[in-house]
């Protein structure tokens, strides 16, 4: 009896390791709620309140020092930032991590965390972020090569020393990672960087040529079969229109079209990413992505990044590389909502970790957060927007825009994968009006701005949450006007209150009740757009 009460005592503890919760109950994951896919950090849904890093600022920690307070002023709560293969492996087999460590640990000082950019073979297609004595050894390490036979600076794809060496280094930093990292502090890995072949469609070398001419991979065909009422219509279309062939090099498969070398990229590069993804989480299961650069209107394969994760080729990159968590958009274009929201399908959580910041980016992140149930959103570039003294400017939108976002995040999170969270966008001088039809009500918005050039660049984003019968909490970027109507029926929706809450000393505070002349005499709600957050109840009459 003694001896069984001693056991029960350790475990109570979590001293006795085969009681003791698991490290794997522990780090951060990916879990659904609903129609939505949360990310779990110490066990409860976190939302990312990011940004990313310039290229270059986290390869010192001196450079970093006055960066670090600059974005917790920001209203950040984790921060995207680049660790690239050079630096951790300088000589073959020898690592030096004491710039990861040293990341890690300002970011725990400074109460931020961290999504770790891999920046391994390739960074925006180059592999320029790549060893000496990787980039010295073409022999070992083959490029792309172009028609022409003239070599291009990225490793290719097919090639396993180029997969096997990757893949050991990133697995070396994952195991030190575990290691270090005992409270948390790095939620997810970013796997590379904007992949894909330019200026070319495909690589030309000779390994490729032949894989080109060779069948397609079992794996991807079986993948097409059992998923042929769900792909996206790019593959699925080109694989019909190719006769739906089930064998067959890549061009009897799925045609003779240039998208036919983007398909056959993106599945060596996806194999390519797995495998050093798959390195990565035996050493430490963290959550893992890539990151794609999009298409411009108009544009083929090789005026692209050809073979990159893009929509078209979300497929090839699930048949190719399970080992994936999700993969994300690099938005720069002004119709946010199509992109992101092409990203988001079953399985494949929204998270837009390169995108722009400022005005822009306040209505973008209430948009992918209210609508698109996104985990995160990073606009790119954080640091620069300070002065190089460390002294800040004024506060930001985007600061604004975190401020609220943070203030609601455990509702937003209770919401996400439901139907009481909701949020529009507007976006630019074509569309200067919207519709939403949100908790029984269609709410109307206009734009409330002056018509000039300037304005009308600006966009609105607003995030809606229901929180009872006739309730709601709004907020967003931008200057509008909201009227609401019921959905149904013949009566008329009025407004019977308007409570607004401000940022005072860091903390939200109720501060008035809006009416009369302030809601249009119960007509409308005027959007600030400062990210103010607005308590309204409705009735009809």
């Amino acid at each position: 009896m003694k001896l069984l009460k001693c056991i029960f005592f350790l475990y109570f503890l979590g001293i006795l390791p085969g009681f003791a919760q698991s490290e794997a109950d522990k780090i951060p994951y990916l879990k659904k709620q609903g129609t939505a896919t949360q990310l779990i950090v110490d066990g409860k849904p976190f939302l990312i309140l990011g940004g990313e890093l310039l290229n270059s600022s986290a390869s010192s920690l001196s450079y970093m020092e006055p960066i670090w307070s600059q974005l917790t002023e920001q209203n950040l709560n984790t921060v995207l930032v680049p660790i690239s293969w050079e630096l951790v492996e300088p000589q073959e087999g020898k690592f030096d991590f004491g710039l990861v460590d040293g990341l890690i640990s300002a970011a725990r000082q400074n109460n931020l965390k961290i999504v770790f950019l891999w920046f391994g073979s390739w960074k925006n297609t180059y592999s320029s972020y790549v060893p000496e004595w990787v980039k010295r050894d073409t022999k070992r390490f083959p490029r792309v090569l172009l028609k022409n036979g003239h070599p291009t600076e990225r490793l290719t794809p097919l090639n396993s020393s180029n997969r096997d060496a990757d893949a050991k280094a990133f697995a070396s930093l994952m195991k030190h990672i575990r290691a270090v990292d005992s409270d948390h502090t790095v939620l997810m890995m970013q796997i590379e960087n904007e992949i894909g072949v330019i200026p070319e469609s495909r690589d030309f070398s000779p390994s490729a040529n032949t894989a080109f001419g060779s069948s397609v991979p079992k794996p991807l065909i079986d993948y097409i079969m059992n998923n042929s009422n769900n792909l996206e219509p790019e593959l699925y279309e080109a694989w019909v229109t190719a006769g739906k062939k089930t064998k067959g090099n890549w061009q009897e498969v799925f045609g003779k079209e240039p998208i036919t070398d983007d398909f056959f990229m993106a599945w060596y590069y996806a194999t390519y990413v797995d495998a050093v993804t798959a390195a990565g989480k035996a050493e430490y299961n963290l959550p893992m992505f890539t990151n794609a650069a999009l298409i411009r209107p108009n544009y083929l394969p090789g005026q692209y990044n050809s073979g990159g994760p893009l929509p078209h080729s979300m497929d090839i990159y699930r048949a190719g590389a399970p080992h994936l968590d999700f993969i994300s958009p690099d938005i720069y274009f002004s119709n946010f909502a199509y992109w992101a929201g092409r990203y988001r399908r079953e399985g494949n959580p929204v998270f837009v970790p390169e995108t722009y910041g400022g005005a822009e980016g306040a209505a973008n992140a209430f948009f992918a957060f209210g609508e698109l149930d996104a985990i995160g959103f990073s606009p790119f570039g954080i640091d620069r927007t300070w002065a190089p003294s460390g002294t800040a400017p004024a506060r930001s939108t985007l600061a604004g825009a975190y401020s609220a976002l943070e203030h609601l995040a455990p509702i937003i999170l209770q919401k996400q994968g439901t139907d009481q969270l909701s949020g529009i966008v507007i976006e630019g001088s074509e569309q200067r009006s919207g519709r939403i039809s949100f908790g029984g009500y269609s709410i109307a918005i206009n734009w409330a701005g002056m018509p000039d050039a300037q304005n009308a660049n600006r966009r609105i984003g607003i995030l809606f949450i229901q929180t009872g019968t006739d309730e709601f909490l709004i907020t967003g970027s931008g200057s509008a006007t909201l009227s609401f109507s019921p959905d149904s029926g013949s009566q008329t929706a009025g407004i019977a209150s308007i409570d607004e809450e401000v940022l005072i000393n860091g903390k939200w505070t109720w501060l008035r009740r809006l009416n009369g002349d302030e809601n249009g005499q119960g007509q409308i709600l005027r959007l600030d757009p400062n990210a103010t957050i607005y308590k309204i109840r409705l009735y009809r009459y």
